[in-house]
């Protein structure tokens, strides 16, 4: 199966048709289930829908570049499974201590010495994260609705309740009849199982207290009157807050905290679990924000909440292999955090997802006190929403975040319900390199690499990289100024002298040690290229730190 999942990542990588990677996803997806009829169709569905994604499930491996650089030659002929692979992982995983680097080794290079050619780059794909194919989770959903017969929206749905879509996909699996197509066959244009039955598995899911599911995503518009043409009048308008996504689930006196990710930091934010038992309410889920403020009630820098909030060993002291929920704190916690709701999604065992935004207020207003809600705004005329931006910016937020006051909860995806506003920076910045492309944009010239000139040194400093803003033609133009002026080129990237100049917008700027400048641009994105501008007038690092203002710790928008 695991030379299928190969050629089937192949296949993905080689194509821009959305339509034809369907076809693809669907395809692999039938045949999981099918293969895995005898012994858990549900289990190997699992992983192979990971996969698909471009992710492996265990979340560290220990696995280097060395070590990937080092593996053994190809094998002649497929022999390893989806299910042999997930295990092999999950062992390297839990190694540690003294001679795990030579067990870590000597386990990949078993595995890769059982793995073909096109398996070796699936699997490195995988561990490094750069798989490249094209299949984002929304192109894998699709696929994995395709293969059942039911609307994505479904399995959309399936996947945010669940918390991911290997999950939804596993609950389809069970819905098929003895693990096969119902007329017993692997007739590509059939469902798996019938369509009604999987669609009333998928209708009956709940939300479940203490089980996060994926927050909603607010899209972008470059100002006030944009967001406005998008949802309409009357408008809510909230605050952005440069804070930590936060998900609420409380029953009784149990509180558990996660984050935009789904992980878990209850036992790091006690003051906000305090808070929540305080509400008069036996279950709730709320969306938020923890920010930190200052005595005059403007917000702190982001990266003075990091610490308090990271995920992950490398990230935090506490044991993430035991319960997060019992999780200590450091001995000295450090600046108190504030609790910012702005969403309900469920309450006393009613889901709210579906409701409209303004019955949702209705409910957050009398379950929530105002010291514990977001700054909200109900404008009915892009006048108010406009000051209502400028407030918010001048107050020391991030921006606003204008909700249309009928659209559901979207959960798990960005909606034109919720759109964001941000005060908008732009520089002029040297274009250095350009990555080749995969899927849609394969054979062009697109992340681009993009540096400032230190005024002090003269030289150019990259601050990061984007691939955002690029029409088609745009890509094209690139591609063949980029091929004029190649100075050298790697397997991937292509530097240019002279270098192009391009006008960027941020969001601001993030402290990094990836970049020689110690800092990396956060959201940038291509506003046009700037052919009247040469090199030498490029902005420089310190105006990109001056106009940016202070770097914050890398975290979440």
């Amino acid at each position: 199966m695991l030379s299928t999942l190969a050629q089937a990542s192949a296949e993905l990588a080689a194509t821009r048709s959305r339509t034809a990677k369907r076809v693809v996803i669907a395809s692999v997806v039938r045949q999981a289930v099918l293969d895995g009829a005898d012994d858990g169709a549900a289990d190997e569905l699992r992983v192979v829908v990971t996969y698909l994604t471009g992710s492996l499930r265990q979340r560290r491996t220990g696995i280097g570049w060395a070590t990937l650089r080092d593996a053994p030659a190809p094998a002649a002929a497929p022999s390893l499974t989806v299910g042999e692979v997930d295990a092999a992982f999950a062992a390297t995983a839990e190694l540690a201590g003294a001679g795990s680097a030579a067990a870590r080794t000597g386990a990949v290079a078993a595995l890769f010495a059982r793995a073909t050619a096109p398996e070796q780059h699936l699997l490195r794909g995988l561990i490094a994260g750069e798989l490249r194919q094209g299949a984002l989770e929304s192109a894998v959903q699709d696929g994995v609705a395709a293969a059942f017969g039911v609307p994505v929206a479904a399995v959309r749905r399936a996947a945010m309740l669940l918390g991911s879509t290997p999950e939804a996909a596993a609950l389809m699996a069970g819905q098929v009849p003895g693990g096969a197509a119902p007329d017993g066959t692997a007739d590509e244009a059939a469902p798996l199982a019938d369509p009604a039955t999987v669609l009333q598995a998928l209708a009956a899911l709940r939300i479940r207290v203490g089980q996060p599911v994926h927050p909603m995503l607010a899209a972008s518009a470059p100002d006030p009157a944009g967001a406005v043409a998008k949802t309409g009048l009357p408008a809510v308008v909230d605050a952005k807050l440069d804070g930590i996504r936060i998900q609420v689930h409380r029953s009784g006196p149990e509180v558990r905290l996660f984050t935009r990710s789904l992980d878990e930091i209850t036992g790091r934010l006690p003051e906000i679990v305090a808070a929540v038992r305080s509400l008069d309410v036996r279950e709730v889920v709320l969306d938020g924000e923890v920010v930190a403020l200052d005595e005059s009630g403007r917000p702190r820098a982001f990266q003075e909440i990091a610490a308090r909030t990271a995920t992950g060993r490398r990230h935090t002291g506490v044991d993430d292999t035991a319960d997060p929920a019992a999780a200590e704190l450091p001995a000295d916690p450090g600046l108190p955090l504030s609790l910012s709701c702005f969403d309900v999604l469920h309450v006393d065992g009613d889901d709210l997802l579906d409701e409209p935004l303004r019955r949702r207020d209705e409910v957050l207003t009398r379950l929530v006190p105002a010291a514990l809600r977001i700054p909200r705004t109900w404008a009915e005329t892009p006048e108010v929403v406009e000051a209502t931006f400028l407030d918010a910016v001048a107050a020391g937020w991030e921006g606003v975040v204008v909700k249309a006051p009928d659209a559901g909860y979207a959960a798990g995806r960005r909606d034109a319900g919720w759109i964001k506003v941000k005060p908008r920076h732009t520089f002029d910045l040297a274009v250095v390199a350009a990555e080749w492309g995969y899927g849609r944009r394969q054979g062009w010239l697109s992340n681009l690499h993009l540096a400032a000139r230190d005024e002090r040194s003269g030289e150019l400093v990259m601050l990061g990289k984007t691939f955002k803003g690029l029409t088609d033609a745009t890509l094209t133009w690139q591609t063949q100024q980029f091929l004029a002026r190649e100075q050298r080129r790697t397997k991937t990237t292509v530097w240019a002298d002279p270098p192009l100049v391009a006008e960027i917008a941020i969001d601001g700027i993030q402290r990094s040690p990836r970049y020689p400048g110690g800092i990396a641009l956060r959201f940038a994105r291509v506003l046009r290229y700037r052919d009247d501008k040469r090199v030498d007038e490029v902005d420089t690092l310190q105006t990109v730190l001056a106009l940016s203002g202070p770097p914050a710790a890398a975290g979440e928008d």
